[in-house]
């Protein structure tokens, strides 16, 4: 039974380890701030029978569009990511990458299937645009 426990444990410790850069994910409730100090909790995104799509600009070491977005449990999203800077879109806990150069935005299109909350980054700069509230 011990020995269970000890696979189970260590296996949580895996998956918490396996976060980008070895960040704990934000899961504080105030807005992120950035590295010139501004923060925004304001979102843009939109909801239709076809789904959500949610935008965020990255300019200036400024968000546009971040904060916490909730999310319905099985919908289709897009998140449509501009930036000023070239780097990759990440996706945490689906996993999914995308780059975004300032000539063009990332587009990232996904089902929301897991439960839960999800940080958004850009990932070079261990920048979080994000978090997704999937529920």
């Amino acid at each position: 039974m011990r020995r269970l426990f000890r696979a189970g444990a260590a296996a949580a410790v895996a998956l918490s380890l396996a976060s980008c850069a070895g960040k704990a994910p934000d899961t504080a409730a105030a807005p992120s701030s950035t590295a010139a100090g501004a923060t925004s909790s304001s979102s843009s995104a939109s909801s239709s029978a076809a789904g959500q799509t949610i935008q965020v600009r990255y300019a200036g070491g400024t968000i546009t569009g971040g904060g916490r977005v909730p999310v319905k449990l099985g919908t289709s999203v897009t998140l449509e990511v501009t930036s000023d800077v070239a780097d990759e879109v990440h996706v945490h806990g689906y996993d999914l990458m995308q780059d975004v150069t300032p000539d063009g935005p990332a587009t990232v299109t996904f089902d929301a299937t897991i439960p839960g909350v999800f940080e958004v980054e850009l990932e070079e700069l261990g920048q979080q645009l994000l978090t997704l509230q999937v529920q």
